[in-house]
């Protein structure tokens, strides 16, 4: 009777490690467009740390891909990725086509980590991606003290008094931080501090 009860036990100890790892491996089931238009399988990405963002080229935060960049340098010979997905949703912030976009981050910014294809985040017409990024980690707020947070705050609570309920993404340089086996672990609104989202990707490295 005791060793049924340790094989059950070991049966169910087991099927629950596997129904994780299946729930740890869902975002490499996810194919992408590179920004010339080729299939990308995030599954390439298998055991990096990943930094997964939706920017846009004219945007009161695009000087932080200087940020990005520096994090890319020093972090990615230990394993992080950043994917950089351009979008053009919140104040057309975003115009121009993949090569132009890519040209001004080289130009400005001297950007070295991939660039994708322009998507929607929200919407019908949204990444799937991005879909399962928020199924994973909703919108976390704004910091009130920052400059541009303030007048984020101001128009989108007067556009939609309820915004902060969903978990849409709610402008340009979102970011999710993904671990080695592929979990969603944090959220970070463009508001956040650079060296919050350094020190979380160094406790995964």
């Amino acid at each position: 009777m005791k060793h049924r009860i340790l094989s059950l036990t070991l049966l169910i100890t087991m099927a629950l490690a596997a129904c994780q790892n299946s729930n740890d491996m869902e975002i490499y089931k996810f194919s992408v467009k590179d920004r010339k238009g080729n299939d990308v399988s995030l599954a390439d990405y298998k055991g990096k740390v990943l930094l997964i963002v939706n920017t846009a080229t004219r945007c009161g935060f695009t000087p932080q891909y200087t940020e990005l960049e520096a994090l890319y340098e020093k972090y990615s010979a230990k394993g992080l990725e950043i994917l950089d997905f351009p979008c053009n949703q919140f104040g057309q912030q975003a115009p121009g086509t993949e090569e132009e976009i890519h040209q001004f981050c080289q130009l400005n910014y001297n950007t070295k980590f991939p660039q994708f294809k322009k998507i929607e985040v929200n919407g019908d017409n949204q990444s799937p991606l991005f879909a399962y990024l928020k199924s994973q980690k909703g919108f976390k707020g704004f910091d009130p003290n920052h400059q541009i947070g303030k007048i984020l705050i101001d128009m989108l609570s007067k556009a939609d008094p309820n915004y902060d309920k969903n978990p849409d993404i709610k402008w340009n340089f979102t970011k999710f931080l993904i671990d080695r086996n592929g979990n969603v672990i944090e959220r970070y609104e463009p508001t956040e501090d650079i060296k919050v989202i350094e020190k979380a990707v160094e406790g995964l490295l």
